[in-house]
């Protein structure tokens, strides 16, 4: 239910909190609790009613356990944490507490050697939980930019978004494209798109059920869950990246100045209000770590300049390449950069911690062996890998490679959470064509998939026409194609290509990563640093992705042997 909260003169809260409330009410869904689940929870969430709010006076253990939990679950984390955790906690301790009203001790300390001094390592001490609730699929790309935190974000293979909770949809509805001529054009054209996506998952579902039939040594659950999970993978391209999750962070200080220091120089009007209400959260826990963030001559020039720059190279590519549409038709992987040499230094810096040689005089030693000799110092370094993460050291971060990808914005979205990376991507338009998944050609709905690209494609084009240039992307649908690159060493590469490569992962980007691993054993050449990647699965789609997944869960859950 969408509530207007209205202050009352008992109110504690601040102005600028009370503006921050109102804008929420017009944007956001607000929950509704008992005044019982509110005495609960004002103890350990900053705030009952705005979607950004810091979790605090509870155990490490729980607060991670409630962000692992949280990336599957419907709910939000408040609603979960009742449900699903206060049974198993002891609170009576905690009945005093009232986390919404914010820290009101001094921090003599950090201000003196943080804000006075400028001390940035200070702020890399202090770690937050912060829940990031109701956040379009652009914002959330936004969030999850920087290196220096931990994410988790609620997963389109385990959710359905065919509910309507309060009677609308999970999508970001922009105030200002509400406002305006094509406000109502914008509801009705993703409410037709989540009405494709609710009526084409069962439809799915039956046919995958009907491809796969249910193993005799398979719970009902576990295959219940892999169908699920598989009609999902298939439908989620509906989406559009209006589309609304939850978020979770896990971040320092100093991780999260910057964060907001990009955000409130973004173009995108949610980010930046959404970073306000963030700022406002952070302030009730660490706020001598985000003191500078708004002030005029330290963070707000930071943004300022961030911005100019932005505008700046904007104005820049369009003048020298032009406004210039692509159109693409199929996926692409290609390897744009790479050292030649790069297999010959990899085994002087191999070599490197166990001598006393500088490196110089180490590879001029390298060049001169034979073939068979550097490929028995790799194997040396390598060992004996029993599974994935059992990866060798930092030598292999002396290699790279550069890929330029054009895959749909779903596969985007889960290889762009690496961290140990560079990445950077295009603005989300329908210029590249999209991607179709197999399922849904034999479940019979290719029309109204198509269909639904379409509408996705004329209400892009409008929104554009009508001046809301970075609103459009809302609009396009999650199988579109993007285009982004990755810039990342040998060592990254392994754990990313291996990971992303198991048999359980979304076919989408499963495909990415197998075509890098080819590359760099056949173009770049590196037969030998591609051996040692030595997890990375080139199988087909499997039937049931999620289904060895699921049956090693309930294994765990049961205690019995797969």
């Amino acid at each position: 239910m969408l509530i207007n909260r209205q202050a009352s003169s008992r109110d504690p809260r601040k102005p600028a909190q009370l503006a921050l409330t109102s804008l929420a009410v017009s944007a956001y869904l607000v929950e509704e609790f008992t005044e019982e689940e509110e005495d609960v929870l004002r103890r350990y969430f900053t705030n009952l009613d705005l979607p950004v709010f810091a979790l605090v006076n509870l155990p490490e253990v729980v607060k991670g356990a409630l962000f692992a939990r949280y990336s599957r679950s419907p709910k939000s984390l408040r609603r979960l944490f009742l449900d699903e955790f206060v049974g198993e906690l002891d609170i009576e301790g905690d009945a005093s507490i009232d986390a919404t009203v914010g820290l009101q001790r001094a921090e003599d300390l950090y201000e003196r050697i943080f804000f006075e001094y400028g001390d940035d390592s200070v702020a890399q001490l202090g770690g937050i939980h912060l829940a990031c609730e109701q956040a379009s699929n652009l914002l959330t790309k936004i969030l999850e930019w920087g290196r220096l935190a931990a994410y988790l974000e609620q997963s389109t293979r385990y959710i359905a978004y065919d509910s309507r909770p309060n009677g609308r949809y999970r999508y970001y509805r922009d105030p200002d494209v509400l406002g305006s001529s094509l406000g109502t054009r914008y509801i009705g054209d993703l409410d037709r798109l989540f009405d494709t996506y609710a009526r084409l998952t069962p439809i799915v579902q039956d046919h995958v059920r009907q491809a796969t039939p249910k193993h005799p040594g398979d719970s009902d659950f576990i295959y219940r869950m892999a169908v699920k999970a598989k009609a999902l993978d298939a439908v989620r391209g509906v989406l559009p990246a209006a589309a609304q999750s939850n978020v979770g962070i896990y971040g320092t200080g100093q991780a999260y100045e910057q964060l907001l220091l990009r955000m409130r120089a973004d173009p995108l009007p949610e980010a930046r209000q959404y970073a306000d209400m963030m700022l406002a959260e952070l302030r009730k826990v660490i706020p001598s770590f985000v003191k500078r963030v708004d002030l005029v001559d330290r963070g707000q020039v930071t943004s300022d300049y961030l911005e100019t720059n932005r505008q700046a190279m904007e104005a820049m590519a369009f003048e020298l390449l032009g406004d210039v549409e692509v159109h693409d038709d199929d996926e692409r992987v290609d390897l744009i950069d790479f050292d030649p040499d790069a297999e010959v230094k990899l085994v002087a810096s191999m070599l490197y911690p166990y001598t006393s040689l500088s490196e110089a005089a180490i590879e001029q030693k390298v060049r001169a062996m034979s073939v068979e000799e550097r490929l028995s110092v790799m194997r040396a370094y390598t060992g004996d890998r029993q599974n994935r993460r059992h990866r060798p050291g930092r030598a292999l971060e002396r290699p790279f490679y550069r890929f330029d990808i054009l895959a749909d914005y779903g596969a985007f979205r889960d290889l762009q959470r690496h961290r140990m990376l560079t990445v950077e991507w295009q603005k989300l338009n329908p210029y590249h064509g999209y991607t179709r998944s197999h399922l849904i050609d034999e479940a019979g709905v290719a029309s109204e998939f198509d269909e639904a690209m379409d509408r996705a494609a004329e209400l892009h084009e409008a929104l554009r026409a009508g001046g809301f240039e970075s609103q459009a992307s809302y609009a396009v649908s999650l199988a579109y194609r993007v285009r982004f690159n990755l810039n990342l060493n040998a060592r990254s590469a392994m754990h990313t290509i291996e990971l992303r490569s198991t048999p359980q992962g979304h076919p989408a980007y499963r495909s990415v990563v197998q075509q890098m691993h080819k590359l760099i054993e056949n173009e770049a050449g590196h037969r030998a640093i591609a051996a040692m990647m030595s997890f990375v699965n080139h199988s087909s789609e499997a039937e049931l992705e999620r289904l060895e997944a699921e049956r090693r869960a309930e294994a765990k859950r049961t205690g019995s042997a797969v």
